[in-house]
């Protein structure tokens, strides 16, 4: 493992769970550093592995080892939901819930959750909302090791660059659509289908395995220049749509990009800021020290049980409660919120930690017992 990536997983977490509690605006930016990431990841591994094994073993030992690191966690927690749905609706819990989940989760199940969230129909459900990131990073593991494989090596600058291209394209594409009313389908803002659907995050991977093979100049200095440009770039954009600046912590960027038609260039300028983040950790060392943090690394090695447990943790806390418990000890009214957040992480980490050890270990053994690789 590259030194400090853990580390910048982490950070991608922290961001998606301060969103989701309500701390950090920006933070639903961390699934975007996720996509970057992913495209940096499976690309170096599927280049690797197409120079060194014959075709069918570039499939197979690429598939299993994917199944074994993906599968166990993912469908062991919908299980577990549609088990608490089952139950509830049994005893008349919460049935309104209970059915949303039990008439959704087939489209978890296959995949095709971010598709279906685009549709009018689609209700919101805590247990399942976030699991529309995962069907799309599997619908980039399902075809992007068939075009690594298949393109030659000479051409692959030409398929990242087609790719980072395609990515607004599809995008502005996907509107075009949606104003035309020609999928009826669609929810009542073009934001969602423009969000979830796979075509419009392909230029974050496209950009994350351009940096596989190909060098970023000046990158640390790029860094610097996007840190401060691409924020002011964002308010400056916010101004010019709502004549104001909007909150300082969306860093100029709300969720879904509703602003002057970020929704269709900003998603790109954004990723652009996270590969050269990555390419300066990957290729410079740049932030190592921190990001190799001991917690920091802890965190980033279970973040995949982070993300998939911390929503429903979070949404079904019994907040109240914890805050009347609190108050008996006489805490002070400005301390209650931020002890109900280390309530949050503390247990959402608990259970990841628990997760990891006694369910995704012992597979991810079983990954290189059946399927294993050396680089």
């Amino acid at each position: 493992m590259i030194p400090g990536l853990d580390g910048l997983r982490a950070i991608a977490f922290l961001m998606i769970f301060g969103f989701h509690t309500d701390h950090f605006p920006f933070g639903w930016l961390g699934v975007q550093m996720f996509f970057v990431f992913s495209g940096f990841l499976i690309t170096g591994i599927l280049l690797k592995m197409k120079a060194n094994l014959p075709a069918k073993e570039y499939f197979l030992k690429f598939y299993t080892r994917r199944f074994f690191r993906i599968f166990p966690l993912y469908y062991f927690y919908l299980f577990l939901v549609l088990g608490l749905a089952t139950w509830w609706i049994s005893i008349s819990y919460k049935t309104k819930i209970a059915n949303v989940i039990v008439d959704q989760i087939g489209y978890a199940f296959l995949y095709v959750y971010n598709f279906y969230a685009t549709h009018r129909d689609f209700n919101s459900s805590p247990f399942l909302d976030h699991l529309w990131s995962l069907s799309v990073e599997e619908q980039f593991y399902i075809f992007w090791p068939l075009l690594i494989f298949f393109v030659n090596e000479k051409h692959l600058k030409k398929l990242f660059l087609a790719g980072i291209i395609a990515g607004p394209v599809f995008r502005f594409a996907i509107s075009l659509i949606y104003q035309a009313g020609i999928i009826e389908s669609f929810r009542v803002s073009t934001l969602p289908p423009v969000y979830t659907l796979p075509f419009s995050h392909v230029d974050a991977f496209a950009l994350g395995a351009y940096i596989t093979r190909f060098p970023i100049p000046n990158a640390r200095r790029q860094l610097a220049i996007l840190s401060i440009s691409a924020p002011l770039i964002g308010f400056i954009t916010q101004f010019a749509a709502n004549g104001e600046f909007g909150e300082f912590l969306t860093l100029g960027y709300r969720d879904s990009l509703p602003d002057g038609y970020q929704y269709i260039w900003a998603y790109t300028l954004l990723n652009y800021w996270f590969v050269v983040l990555i390419y300066c950790v990957a290729r410079e060392r740049l932030f190592v020290r921190f990001l190799e943090w001991q917690p920091l690394r802890y965190l980033g090695k279970i973040s995949y049980g982070l993300y998939i447990y911390h929503f429903p943790i979070v949404f079904y806390f019994p907040v109240t409660w914890f805050m009347d418990q609190i108050r008996v000890f006489g805490v002070s009214e400005r301390f209650t919120s931020p002890l109900v957040l280390i309530a949050w992480f503390i247990i959402t980490v608990a259970v990841a930690s628990l997760s990891y050890y006694f369910l995704e270990k012992p597979f991810l053994k079983l990954k290189d017992r059946y399927a294993s690789y050396a680089d």
